[in-house]
């Protein structure tokens, strides 16, 4: 029997889908991929130049993809028979998700999983989410409001932020957010990080996530990944519902892009056969149906769109379309991922009260003068 070795995170829309759609693989073709697993902090930080030496196919964050082409640890996915396949996700793609994964006019990655930052709430405990961040901060003024803010996620809140108010992070040496736009929003997050629990500036989303849906104290989350499990019946003891992010100009615009994709190690002995699952597993029907059914969150536009699936997650998809439509692409600059990794915990000391707003500002231009001028 053939095997394919497979890397992802874990939780259930990392590991548990892959594992249902493997199984259904095997069923279809006879073709067995055996899925392992690392923690959500390994998915980030793990060089991946180990793990293509050790497996086939990849669960990756798209940043990691400039880097990853450039130094041959991936395997293009065009130029090999799949181009139509290619033609068809590119057109149902959700936001720039598709494009996330491309470099160099190569692909190397297919976005089986689409996220940004959106907002979630009770629906039980609050009928109406607040709709702009005024709204937001009287609410979080009456003790009800999470917001994950570790450093990774309070870097991106900054970037959220900023960028919807029509100024994301400058492609220009010496400068990485205009001043006047950086200072307001860090005004904004300061005010915010005032009025929610000191606890929430060590959280992730998951955390936060769980919080919300255990106990009955909290009711709304502005900025935060969304996970569509917690908006399933039955994941835990109640459910949440995404919605779009605050606004900002009248649009919820800006929000950092995430999400993962499925990519192809160059080093494999099986590249034609991981190439073939990748592109199966990222197909409108395996999205809408095994990889959902097994904790996914789908990447396909048609998955989003698909009635049965909004109808069990309490509109999940439709109810943050408008948010990764307008959402920001980080920079596919080689070096941004040493970058993100460096500023992130300035960020937030910075909410903290450990370095003012003005250094923070020095510090990100700083960081981002060498970056962009050799990029």
């Amino acid at each position: 029997m053939i095997t394919v070795r497979g890397i992802t995170w874990e939780h259930p829309r990392g590991h548990g889908c892959q594992v249902a759609t493997a199984a259904a693989y095997r069923e279809l073709t006879g073709v067995a991929v055996d899925w392992q697993f690392r923690s959500l902090q390994a998915f980030a930080d793990q060089p991946l130049d180990e793990l293509t030496a050790e497996y086939d196919l990849l669960v990756i964050d798209h940043p990691h993809i400039p880097a990853a082409a450039t130094e041959g640890l991936l395997a293009p996915l065009d130029g090999h028979g799949f181009d139509d396949q290619l033609r068809e996700l590119a057109a149902h793609t959700v936001g720039r998700s598709h494009q996330s994964y491309t470099h160099d006019d190569h692909q190397y990655g297919l976005a089986t999983d689409v996220a940004a930052q959106v907002a979630a709430f009770r629906p039980d405990l609050l009928p109406e989410p607040p709709r702009d961040w005024p709204a937001v901060l009287e609410l979080a003024r009456a003790g009800r409001v999470l917001w994950p803010a570790k450093p990774i996620d309070a870097y991106s809140s900054l970037i959220t932020v900023a960028a919807g108010s029509g100024h994301p992070p400058a492609a220009e040496p010496g400068r990485f957010l205009d001043h006047d736009a950086g200072l307001a929003a860090l005004d904004l997050l300061h005010r915010l990080a005032e009025l929610v629990p000191p606890d929430c500036l060590a959280q992730n989303p998951i955390q936060v996530a769980e919080a919300l849906a255990t106990g009955d104290r909290w009711c709304y989350a502005p900025l935060l990944f969304g996970y569509t499990n917690y908006s399933r019946a039955g994941f835990r003891t109640h459910r949440l519902r995404y919605t779009d992010i605050p606004m900002i100009n009248g649009a919820p615009a800006g929000s950092l892009l995430g999400g993962a994709g499925i990519a192809v190690s160059a080093q494999s002995t099986m590249i034609d056969e991981a190439r073939r699952f990748a592109f199966w597993v990222a197909s409108a029907d395996v999205q809408r149906g095994v990889y959902f059914d097994g904790g996914g969150q789908p990447g396909h536009g048609a998955a989003w769109d698909d009635d049965r699936l909004n109808a069990e997650t309490l509109d999940f998809f439709r109810g943050t379309r408008a948010t990764l439509e307008g959402a920001y692409l980080r920079p596919r600059f080689l070096g941004y991922m040493e970058f993100q990794d460096t500023a992130s915990p300035w960020v937030t000391a910075t909410l903290r009260g450990e370095l003012t707003d003005e250094e923070l500002l020095r510090r990100l231009d700083g960081a981002a003068d060498q970056l962009l001028r050799d990029a």
